[in-house]
């Protein structure tokens, strides 16, 4: 694929590089957002080399060319038109103009914020499922883990566990860093904000959860505390009590956020404020010295004294309200919620799902986000092999081919936008596989402990003991997908030669 011959394209079809504002990319697609939204022409993006679908979604265009190849159309972009693709999170305020409704550009902003820090999470995610698979009993052993069977592995597996664990415990960082940004503040200090909220000094979020709120003493023994994994908490997140900051009489709990995910949100949008704020009002000879020292110290003192609790239970009660329904709403529950998966995605609210999601595994060390995402992914990759083997248009099964795999190990955006949707019947048929998959995993409470591919990897993120349960659900995903689809094929001829 000439890369080069491929952004040449693209600019020429949006409109030309004056109507191109800003360029960004996720795991599967090319974002641009354009000046005048009509000059660019649909038909001929789609008939780009690599392309797999074009969409219009909150104020962006967004052409799909599937993981590891958007990457690449992206650096070749930056290199012809030297590194004109600008980040739009780094755009001057000032120079964009709002795109969509209110919640549209909530969501747009939760993307902005947690697409750069999905592979940390997922990598943190996997690792959680490897440490699952080497501590779960009975999984290849009668009674035993693979630890207790293979005690000399037994550092490895420590090893991991640590590794796991450290993008969820110090997720704020992360979180600061890219919210700040995104806001339109300086990313160091919000990563320095972050450390603030997660340093040894202050309580462990996960210790703080086990204290009595009359005595403020431990529930249980230090070692009977478990973090998101199952394992014994220990070292210096070794507490007795809770201590405070008596600051001129108002005591302030020295409780940290590792984990969360709002409070950081909340103090990432209050530090670029006060930053951007006293930027414009400052002397420059004085600029560099106070706005970062008051913009820290005025954002961490209003964050611990009143806004970081007060977010810091909210974020908890939505994880275990969510968590409470999904246990109680039953199949019926969970089965709506996966026939409105892919609608879903198409919007873009989905996004908001990974902030949603991490706070159910700090709340709770458990989400049920997680399997019904695998049910639809598995569905979306079903209903296009359907359409690889009943369709006779040759684009179309060169394209189902490829897609179709890659939703089924966690990617559906080429499936979804370059061939169920295009055809229309075949996303039918997935979201009906997809329905009927998560409501067998709602009837038998299934729920992931960490975060990683939504497919059949997705069995690395599951409890060994739920892992029966989960292959069944898949099956009938799959089934029900592939099968209602070529239902369609059989009944609406005009599906099989269609482009």
């Amino acid at each position: 694929m000439d890369l080069k011959k491929v952004v040449n394209e693209v600019v020429e079809h949006s409109g030309g590089v004056d109507n191109i504002r800003s360029v960004v990319h996720c795991a599967t697609r090319l974002r641009l957002e354009l000046n005048d939204e009509n000059k660019y022409d649909k038909d001929k993006l789609e008939d780009i080399e690599g392309v797999k679908g074009v969409f219009f979604n909150n104020g962006q265009l967004q052409l799909i060319f599937g993981s590891g190849l958007v990457q690449q159309v992206y650096a070749a972009y930056n290199e012809v038109y030297k590194g004109e693709a600008s980040d739009e999170s780094s755009t001057k305020d000032e120079t964009k103009r709002p795109k969509g409704n209110p919640l549209q550009r909530f969501v747009k902003m939760l993307s902005d914020i947690f697409v750069p820090i999905i592979p940390a999470i997922v990598a943190g995610g996997l690792l959680m499922g490897i440490n699952n698979v080497l501590t779960a009993k009975d999984l290849f052993y009668t009674g035993k883990s693979v630890i207790e069977a293979n005690p000399s592995i037994a550092g490895l597996a420590d090893m991991v566990n640590v590794f796991a664990n450290a993008p969820f415990v110090f997720l704020p960082v992360l979180i600061g860093f890219s919210a700040t940004k995104r806001f339109g503040g300086n990313p160091y200090l919000g990563a320095a904000l972050a450390m603030l909220m997660v340093h040894p000094d202050v309580m462990n979020f996960y210790v703080f959860g086990k204290l009595d709120p009359a005595t403020n003493q431990l529930l249980a023994p230090a070692l009977d505390i478990v973090n998101q994994s199952g394992q014994a908490v220990d070292g210096l997140q070794r507490v007795t009590s809770l201590g405070y900051w008596d600051v001129f009489g108002f005591k302030i709990a020295k409780v940290g956020y590792q984990g969360t995910v709002l409070p950081i949100l909340a103090a990432a949008w209050v530090l670029a404020t006060i930053e951007k704020f006293l930027r414009r009002v400052t002397p420059s000879w004085l600029d560099n010295l106070t706005t970062p020292l008051v913009s820290l110290f005025v954002t961490g003192f209003v964050t611990f004294a009143w806004m970081g609790p007060v977010l810091r239970e909210a974020g908890t009660l939505l994880g275990e309200g969510l968590q409470w329904l999904y246990t109680n709403g039953g199949f019926v529950g969970a089965g709506i919620f996966g026939l409105l998966y892919a609608p879903i995605v198409i919007t873009g609210l989905h996004q908001s799902f990974a902030a949603i999601e991490t706070q159910l595994l700090a709340a709770t060390g458990l989400t049920f986000i997680f399997p019904i995402a695998s049910m639809s992914n598995v569905a979306q990759g079903a209903a296009v092999l359907a359409v690889l083997v009943f369709s006779k248009n040759t684009k179309m099964k060169s394209i189902s081919s490829a897609s179709g795999i890659s939703a089924l190990l966690g990617i559906t955006e080429p499936a979804m936008f370059g061939v169920n949707l295009r055809l229309k019947y075949p996303f039918y048929g997935a979201i009906a596989g997809s329905a009927v998959g998560s409501a067998w995993i709602g009837l038998n409470k299934v729920f992931a402990s960490a975060l990683g591919a939504a497919g059949i990897p997705g069995f690395i993120s599951i409890p060994a003991n739920h892992w029966s349960t989960f292959a069944i659900g898949l099956a009938l995903s799959f089934i029900v997908a592939f099968s209602v689809t070529a239902y369609f094929f059989k009944t609406k001829k005009e599906l099989v030669n269609a482009s």
